[in-house]
């Protein structure tokens, strides 16, 4: 962002003002969606394409069940970040990550602090010199 300074952190707001930046990170997603599935399980008997799912049954869900349906997504093969202006696609619809990313980024700054061990359990700590 040209607002910032170079030694300037980029936080969640920052990244919000963002905004074609995060239509083309949201039309990555959609396309190549890192979460491959997840499992639910059914809380109510249903139907669908003419089964029964019975309550408490395992089911498998996939984002490219969603994300590459034309229903949803018109010509879902192309890359359009467009489809994120305004509102957005409709609800429950894109869900690439299955978590808000939000939440995934922290307020605290991280600590790497990694320790060598060695395999006959001595402990040794290295430490920088400059």
């Amino acid at each position: 962002m040209r607002s910032k300074r170079l030694d300037e952190l980029l936080n969640w707001e920052g990244i919000q003002k963002m905004r074609y930046s995060w239509m083309v990170a949201c039309e990555a997603l959609r396309l190549a969606p890192p979460v491959q599935g997840t499992f639910r399980e059914a809380i109510t008997d249903f139907a669908y394409s003419g089964f029964t799912i019975p309550k408490g049954w395992k089911t498998h869900w996939t984002p490219h069940s969603t994300h590459k349906d034309p229903k949803y997504f018109l010509d879902p093969e192309k890359f359009d970040p467009s489809r994120f202006e305004g509102s957005g696609p409709a609800p429950y619809t894109f869900v690439p990550l299955l978590f808000r990313l939000e939440k995934a980024i922290p307020d605290e700054k991280i600590i790497y602090n990694p320790n060598l061990v060695p395999a006959s359990g001595l402990p040794i700590c290295i430490e920088p010199r400059i």
